[in-house]
């Protein structure tokens, strides 16, 4: 069985998916951008900041979800520039405090509303 979990604290989906579906156990959140759930607008200039709208976007859903960090098992990371790689693994790894979920991080051409970085993750609920 299977559960939608939307909450206006993220952004609404662009196109036809969900902000995150739970599913035997699991939390599995659709890629977030670097959007403000208020305004609908881009965050952009500073990859930093950039990524910190993305982390909070994550943790608005996830808490809609009555999870927290410590729940994440899987995140995929995809960057338009590796060059921004650090600065994005900064602001991330303020996230977690032990027990880092497993990752991937990528460069890719391009992402949804030429933003520079999009995040995904799988939780669990345990």
């Amino acid at each position: 069985m299977k559960k939608v979990i939307n909450t206006n604290n993220a952004p609404a989906p662009i196109g036809p998916y969900s902000q995150a579906v739970a599913a035997n156990g699991f939390l599995f959140v659709s890629g977030q951008i670097p959007s403000n759930p208020a305004t609908g607008e881009i965050v952009s200039g500073d990859i930093k900041v950039e990524a910190k709208q993305v982390m909070e976007n994550i943790k608005a859903i996830l808490t809609e979800a009555g999870l927290n960090f410590s729940s994440i098992v899987k995140t995929s990371i995809f960057l338009t520039d590796m060059g921004n790689f650090a600065q994005v693994n900064e602001v991330y790894g303020t996230y977690f405090t032990d027990q880092f979920p497993a990752r991937e991080t990528v460069q890719v051409a391009a992402l949804p509303k030429n933003v520079n970085v999009e995040i995904s993750v799988i939780a669990i609920n345990s």
